[in-house]
C-alpha cells in the first residue's frame, strides 16, 4: 500500500530529519513508527499525505507516486488523527465528524447521518452528537477525532501520537478500542508513538527510528523484543524486553492449580498456618482479596472484612498471555496469580516461579537449536 524509496528530508539549516528511508507498509497492516523525540518518525508519516515534502526519494501509495498526485485529493483519501484530537471548537461533534464527507461533495444531511453511525462504531453515545468539543472529556475528544478520520471510509489512517495526552486508564481503553476497530475495518494504519509498550500492543509491525532519522529495524513486535537489530534498538526497547515479550506467549503454556477459597461466613472458622493464604470469594466465586492468619484473628476480634484482607492483585484469563499471568502472580500477596473465567469467577491459580521456569526451559531449547545449527553449518563448511 505504501512504499518509501530512498526518502530523505533535509532542512535548509542542514538538519537531516529522515535519512534514506526504504520501507514498505503492507495493505491492511497496523505499522507503528516508534523512537525518541527528533528521530524522524512524525516527519516520515507526514510525508505520506504530503504535509511535508521529501528532499529526495519517492513515496508511492497504492502504486502511484504521490508527488504526481493532487495533494488535496490525496489528503481527502487519507484519515488523519493527531494529539489532542484537533477538533474545530465552534462546530458540534456531528459536524466535526462530517467534515471530510462534506468536503468531498456529500450533502450535509447525508454526511451527518453517516456520522452518527461512525460515532457509535467508535464507542460514543449519539447523545453527544450535538455537544461541542469543549463539553467532552479528553478521551471522548480523541474518539471523535478517530471518528472524523474514519467518516469518509479511507483505506489509509495516519495517527500521530493520538493517545499521548490522555491519562493511562483512558489511554488503555482507547488502545483496546483501536484494536477492535482495526479487526473490523482492516485499514492500513501508520501510528506514531514514543512509547514502546504502546507500539508492542498495537502494531503488526514496528519500525524503530533512531538518531539522524535513520531506520534501525522493521519487524514484528515479538522479533524486535527478542532480537534487536542494533545496540540502539536494544537500548530503546529496554532491559525488561524479556518481560514485554511474555505478551506474545499464551498463559495456558503453564498449568493452572486449584486455589483454596472461602466465602465471608466461613472465614472466622479457618485454621491457617503462618504464611498460608486463602482467597476470599463472593457467593458467585469472584475474588475479593486474600486473607492470612493475622487477618482471620482480626475478624475474630471485630475488624471488618476490608480491614482484615489484602488486595488480590491483578487477574488474568487462560486465554490471556504470560505477561498478564506473571503480573497477576507478582502483584498478589500470596504469590499466586488468580485466573478467572468470562464471568469473573475463580478457576485456578498460577505460580510466578513456574512462568520463570517455563521461560528458562524455552531459552535452553533455543540455545541448543542455535548451537546445533552453528555446528551443522560449521561442519558443512
Amino acid at each position: 500500500m505504501i512504499t518509501f524509496e530512498g526518502v530523505t528530508k533535509q532542512y535548509p539549516d542542514g538538519t537531516t530529519a529522515v535519512d534514506r528511508l526504504d520501507l514498505t507498509i503492507e495493505a491492511e497492516s497496523f505499522t507503528v513508527f516508534v523512537g525518541p523525540s527528533g528521530c524522524g518518525k512524525t516527519t516520515s508519516m507526514r510525508m505520506i499525505n504530503r504535509m511535508i515534502t521529501p528532499t529526495s526519494g519517492k513515496i508511492f501509495v497504492d502504486g502511484r507516486d504521490i508527488a504526481q498526485t493532487d495533494a488535496v485529493k490525496l489528503r481527502l483519501g487519507i484519515g488523519y488523527v493527531i494529539q489532542n484530537a484537533g477538533l474545530l471548537p465552534h462546530r458540534t461533534v456531528i459536524d466535526n465528524v462530517a467534515t471530510v464527507p462534506v468536503l468531498r461533495g456529500e450533502s450535509r444531511r447525508a454526511a451527518r447521518k453517516a456520522a452518527l453511525g461512525v460515532l457509535e462504531r467508535v464507542g460514543l453515545d449519539i447523545s453527544l452528537a450535538t455537544r461541542y468539543p469543549g463539553q467532552l472529556s479528553g478521551g471522548q475528544q480523541q474518539r471523535v477525532g478517530v471518528a472524523r478520520a474514519l467518516a469518509a471510509d479511507p483505506p489509509i489512517l495516519l495517527m500521530d501520537e493520538p493517545f499521548s495526552a490522555v491519562d493511562p486508564v483512558v489511554r488503555e481503553d482507547l488502545q483496546t478500542e483501536m484494536l477492535r476497530l482495526q479487526s473490523e475495518l482492516k485499514k492500513t494504519i501508520v501510528f506514531v508513538t514514543h512509547d514502546i509498550d504502546e507500539a508492542v500492543k498495537l502494531g503488526d509491525h514496528i519500525a524503530v527510528f533512531g538518531p539522524g532519522g535513520r531506520l534501525q529495524q522493521v519487524a514484528a513486535p515479538r522479533d524486535v523484543l527478542a532480537a534487536p537489530a542494533t545496540d540502539f534498538v536494544a537500548g530503546f526497547v529496554g532491559r525488561d524486553r524479556g518481560y514485554r515479550g511474555l505478551s506474545f506467549r499464551a498463559a495456558d503454556e503453564v498449568p493452572l492449580h486449584p486455589v483454596r477459597t472461602a466465602v465471608e461466613n466461613e472465614l472466622k472458622a479457618l485454621r491457617l498456618e503462618l504464611g498460608e493464604w486463602v482467597l476470599v470469594v463472593t457467593d458467585s466465586g469472584s475474588p475479593q482479596g486474600w486473607i492470612d492468619v493475622t487477618g482471620v484473628e482480626g475478624l475474630r476480634s471485630g475488624r471488618t472484612l476490608a480491614q482484615s484482607t489484602s488486595a488480590g492483585g491483578s487477574l488474568f484469563s487462560p486465554g490471556g498471555d504470560l505477561r498478564q499471568a506473571l503480573d497477576a502472580a507478582i502483584s498478589s500477596p500470596s504469590g499466586i496469580g488468580v485466573a478467572v473465567d468470562g464471568e469473573g469467577a475463580v478457576i485456578g491459580g498460577i505460580l510466578g516461579s513456574e512462568v520463570v521456569a517455563k521461560l528458562a526451559d524455552q531459552r535452553r531449547r533455543e540455545d541448543e537449536e542455535r548451537n546445533r545449527v552453528a555446528f551443522t553449518e560449521g561442519f558443512g563448511a
